[in-house]
């Protein structure tokens, strides 16, 4: 599978974040080869406690069946966190593709537990935005990594 257009459009929802003031990470839910949703971290700019890049994808691809989401591939710039792998482990999405996993391991081993089928492209555009935003706002990554 071809993963170059929806990760782009992750990293381009990561960019977004950014020029917002916000932390870079983008996210993006493919339903039968269509982006449903698409959302990036705004944990900044709406002063929320979990509107990570992921939750912010699966808020805007709106509420749907549980066999909607069955069908899905949610794409996104970063390992997931315990809650974002949690909201996937949820839905039964079976498919996580990430961008980068040296900034921040996440949940993959758990997804690979519940069967979820996980990708780590090593994309040197997510890897180049999260290490430039962690070298230049070290606070607001710890407090976005609960640390």
């Amino acid at each position: 599978m071809d993963h170059g257009e929806f990760m782009d459009a992750a990293v381009a929802e990561a960019v977004q974040g950014q020029r917002e003031g916000g932390i870079p990470i983008g996210s993006v839910v493919v339903h039968n080869g269509k982006i449903c949703g698409r959302g990036h971290n705004q944990r900044v700019q709406k002063g929320s406690a979990i509107l990570h890049g992921e939750m912010d994808a699966l808020e805007n691809a709106g509420r749907q069946s549980a066999a909607f989401y069955r069908d899905c591939v949610l794409y996104t710039t970063l390992s997931p966190c315990a809650m974002c792998t949690g909201a996937i482990l949820f839905y039964k999405i079976p498919h996580v593709v990430i961008g980068e996993n040296r900034t921040l391991l996440g949940g993959e081993e758990l997804l690979k537990a519940h069967g979820v089928r996980v990708e780590v492209l090593d994309d040197q555009r997510c890897l180049e935005l999260m290490k430039k935003f962690a070298a230049e706002k070290p606070e607001l990554w710890k407090e976005d990594i609960a640390e």
